[in-house]
C-alpha cells in the first residue's frame, strides 16, 4: 500500500469514527444542564424531623443537594445527611430512641419541668439537659468525625452569646459543631468557642439559613419547621411549652421579615401544629404530616431537573 492510499484509509477511519460519535455527541448536547441545589433546614424542635421527608424525596429522585445550610435540629438532620446517612437511614436513628419525649435526647429528667428546677438551673447549672449522650448516639451512625469527612458542604450555623452575632461554622469537628447549633438556652449548655466566644442556638440569630445560600446557587431551598399553635382551652401551655412555645413565635418573626427582604426560590412550610419541642417519639407522625410539603418540592425538583437549560435573550 502505498503512502498516500494509507493517508486516505485513516481519514476515511476519522470521517467513519466522527459519523458514529456525532450522535452521541448530540444527545450530550441536548441534555439539560442541572441547576445547582442549595437547602436550608430550619430550627424546630422535633418538629425539625420533618426535614427528614424533604430529603427523602432527594434520595427518590437522585438528587445531591450542592449546599446545605442547617440550624439547631436542621443542623442535625443536616449534618447525618451530608455525612452520608440516607433519610430512610436517618429515620431509623431517630425511631431508635424510643421512649418519652426526654428520652429521645438524654432520659435525665422527666417531661414536665417544674418551676422549682428552673430555679435551682439559675443557681447551680447551665442547663437542664446533658447533650452528651445524644450527640454520642448519633456519631455512632457514622463515621464522619470533621467538616471534612462530609460528602457534600455543610454550614451550621450558631450564635455567639456575647456579641448576638450569627456564627457559621465549617471545618473542624462536626459534631461539636452542631452541639454548639443545637444549645437551646435554658435546656442545653452553650458551647466555648475559639476567641473567647460563648456558642447557643443559631435559631436565636438565624432560624432558616437560607441566606447563606443565596446567590450561590441556582435553586435555594428553604424549610420552615416552626409549625403552628393549636388554640385548646381544655389544655393550657404549661411553664415549659410557654417559654420554648415564645421562643418559636420570636424565629418565625424573624423569618417573616426574611422571606420580606430576601425570599428564596422555595419556600416550604413542613412543620406540625401539635408538636411540641421534645416530641421526638412521634417521628413517624411528624414525618406523615410533612409529605405535602415533600410533594410540593418533588413537583417543583422534577420540572427544573427535566427543564432545558435558561439561555440568554
Amino acid at each position: 500500500m502505498t503512502r498516500l492510499a494509507a493517508d486516505h484509509l485513516i481519514a476515511a477511519g476519522l470521517a467513519g469514527a466522527m459519523f458514529l460519535a456525532a450522535p452521541a455527541l448530540q444527545a450530550e448536547e441536548m441534555q439539560p444542564e442541572q441547576p445547582t441545589i442549595g437547602l436550608a433546614l430550619g430550627s424546630g424542635g422535633a418538629g425539625g424531623l420533618a426535614h427528614i421527608a424533604i430529603l427523602q424525596v432527594f434520595d427518590d429522585l437522585g438528587v445531591e443537594p450542592d449546599h446545605i445550610s442547617g440550624t439547631s435540629i436542621g443542623a442535625v438532620i443536616g449534618g447525618l445527611y451530608a455525612a452520608g446517612l440516607s433519610a430512610e437511614e436517618i429515620l431509623d436513628v431517630f425511631d431508635d430512641f424510643g421512649g418519652s419525649r426526654i428520652d429521645a435526647l438524654s432520659g435525665l429528667v422527666g417531661a414536665d419541668l417544674q418551676l422549682t428546677e428552673l430555679i435551682e438551673l439559675s443557681f447551680e447549672r447551665e442547663a437542664v439537659l446533658d447533650s452528651t449522650e445524644f450527640l454520642d448516639f448519633l456519631g455512632e451512625h457514622t463515621e464522619a468525625e470533621t467538616f471534612e469527612d462530609l460528602r457534600m458542604p455543610l454550614s451550621v450555623v450558631a450564635t455567639d452569646y456575647w456579641s448576638g452575632e450569627t456564627v457559621v461554622l465549617r471545618e473542624g469537628e462536626l459534631f461539636t459543631a452542631i452541639e454548639a447549633s443545637m444549645s437551646v438556652p435554658g435546656l442545653f449548655a452553650p458551647v466555648p468557642h475559639r476567641d473567647d466566644q460563648l456558642l447557643i442556638d443559631g435559631g436565636t440569630s438565624n432560624p432558616l439559613p437560607w441566606n447563606l445560600l443565596q446567590d450561590e446557587y441556582d435553586f435555594v431551598i428553604a424549610v420552615d419547621v416552626s409549625g403552628s399553635r393549636q388554640k385548646d382551652p381544655n389544655d393550657p401551655p404549661g411553664l415549659t411549652d410557654l417559654l420554648f412555645t415564645t421562643f418559636s413565635i420570636m424565629q418565625s418573626s424573624q423569618i417573616r421579615h426574611m422571606r420580606d427582604y430576601d425570599p428564596p426560590d422555595l419556600f416550604l412550610e413542613a412543620g406540625s401544629a401539635d408538636i411540641r419541642l421534645l416530641d421526638f417519639n412521634r417521628v413517624d407522625e411528624i414525618v406523615e404530616q410533612a409529605q405535602p410539603s415533600a410533594e410540593k418540592l418533588r413537583e417543583e425538583l422534577e420540572t427544573r431537573l427535566n427543564s432545558p437549560a435558561q439561555t440568554g435573550p
